[in-house]
């Protein structure tokens, strides 16, 4: 499985296709701009709203979900890599969020 470093994403500036996979709640709390929310319990049936062609990186808390999330995607043979440390490494490598819902 593919895996990324926040600081690594974010270098890669805007315009990704960043999938969080956290609960709405914890959505709401804190998520990097730009991201779609698609609770890793969602995930199967809304493949049909991922953007096709992309790379896809997968965010949730810590890296367990998105890592199961990005397991899937691989096997539907979608490119998807894990963002390691979720949404706690980003926050901690002093990497910018948004708050509330978009």
């Amino acid at each position: 499985m593919k895996s990324i470093e926040p600081t690594e994403l974010a270098a890669l500036g805007d315009g990704v296709a960043l999938i969080d996979v956290r609960e709405p709640d914890e959505y709401e709390v804190a998520h990097v701009e730009g991201a779609t929310l698609i609770p890793l319990g969602e995930l199967p049936q809304r493949l049909g709203e991922l953007p096709a062609g992309e790379t896809l990186y997968v965010m949730c808390h810590s890296g367990g979900r998105s890592a199961h999330a990005t397991a899937f995607l691989e096997a539907q043979g979608i490119d998807a890599v894990n963002v390691l440390g979720g949404i706690t490494g980003w926050f901690g490598a002093g990497l910018p969020v948004e708050r509330g819902m978009d």
